[in-house]
């Protein structure tokens, strides 16, 4: 079983998400009542859908974690999993974007999967990354 599967196993049974197709296209996503959350694009690359001030409140260490890319002005931050620790910091940033979008009105799907950085993002492995 691969990280990413590892990690939708376990964020399925949050009450919080429910499952279905990437409003990308491409990949599975988790969406809360408010707005998708979550797109699993490959076995190694997810797309996390934040709010721009979550992004702005965590941007510094977001910068510094070698599995977090960022693409200026998406509210999507692209994930790496690379290993457990990559997952446990997918589960928390979860926890912040489900925070983010709590109490906002729902979104249209159609109308966010556009900032998805699904093919925005060159993700490489690590021990190419430097």
């Amino acid at each position: 079983m691969t990280l990413a599967q590892r990690a939708m196993e376990r964020l399925e049974v949050w009450p919080d998400l429910s499952a279905g197709p990437a409003g990308c296209g491409a990949g599975r996503a988790l969406r809360s009542a408010h707005s998708e959350i979550v797109h699993f694009h490959s076995d190694r690359e997810v797309d996390l859908h934040l709010t721009l001030p979550a992004i702005q409140r965590f941007e510094r260490g977001l910068w510094e974690t070698t599995a977090v890319r960022l693409v200026p002005g998406s509210r999507w931050v692209t994930l790496h999993l690379g290993c457990e620790a990559d997952v446990d910091l997918l589960m928390s940033l979860v926890s912040v974007a489900l925070k983010a979008h709590q109490g906002g009105p729902p979104t249209d799907v159609s109308a966010h999967w556009a900032a998805c950085n699904f093919r925005r993002v060159t993700v490489l492995p690590r021990a190419e990354a430097g």
